[in-house]
């Protein structure tokens, strides 16, 4: 599919949307996907695969043009998919979207053909950011002719990449470090935590331990409870939902 506003009698029609495949194995984590994709102007979820055969079974019955991949499937490994795609000449460009941080994943699957390796969890703000530098990479090689330069190369690829910041940005995303610690640290807590509790395991205040418990359980990737104690003020616990 070439993207870009193209001309019917005399009006410019509006660019398609980029159709996406989700292809996630915890269903309310494809959820917070799906939602956040439907909110990002150009973007549409044509399907979700909770397994690599369904995967299969949906490229085969529909086009898509961009899968958002995690790498631990039931069935197969995401690294087999992306080969069994590529064997295939399925004509689908992979984003994967996992919680495996080994280096040697990364550079499997962007071997193998992966454009890009995110980790999880993804707020809104940081899928929405990768989704639009994507529909700008692909508007640019789809609009390509001819053979191209190592300046045109490198141009390219960096389109996929976030620049480099010089300072905060008002209003922007939680840090993703600090996010993937809190989340971590729910993973592996044996019983639901408090903000209090996660700000004296991790040394930050209890205030940006809430907002950061709060904007996991936004993604459904954490639960929330109350508990009354002996004051009759209740004690918000939060536990890992995702797995």
């Amino acid at each position: 599919m070439v993207l870009g506003a193209f001309r019917t009698r005399g009006r410019v029609s509006p660019e398609p949307l980029i159709r996406i495949l989700i292809v996630e194995p915890d269903p309310a984590v494809a959820t917070v996907h799906g939602d956040h994709v439907k909110k990002t102007a150009g973007f549409t979820v044509g399907g979700v695969a909770h397994s690599g055969a369904e995967a299969l079974k949906e490229l085969e019955g529909a086009p898509y043009d961009l899968l958002l991949l995690d790498l631990q499937l039931p069935d197969i490994s995401g690294l087999e998919l992306i080969r069994t795609l590529q064997v295939r000449n399925a004509g689908v460009d992979i984003i994967v979207v996992t919680a495996a941080r080994q280096l040697s994943l990364v550079r499997a699957a962007t071997s193998l053909g992966a454009i890009h390796y995110l980790l999880k969890p993804l707020t809104l703000r940081m899928l929405q950011s990768h989704l639009r530098r994507y529909a700008t990479y692909r508007r640019r090689t789809a609009a390509a002719t001819g053979p191209l330069n190592q300046h045109d190369i490198d141009a390219t690829l960096a389109l996929l990449r976030p620049g480099p910041r010089t300072g905060p940005v008002p209003g922007q995303a939680p840090s993703t470090r600090t996010l993937d610690t809190v989340a971590a640290l729910l993973r592996d807590a044996p019983e639901p935590v408090t903000a209090n509790e996660v700000a004296a395991k991790l040394g930050i205040s209890r205030v940006t331990a809430r907002r950061y418990l709060e904007e996991l359980t936004a993604q459904r990737l954490a639960d929330q409870t109350q508990r009354y104690g002996n004051s009759g003020r209740p004690r918000h616990l939060y536990s890992w939902q995702a797995e």
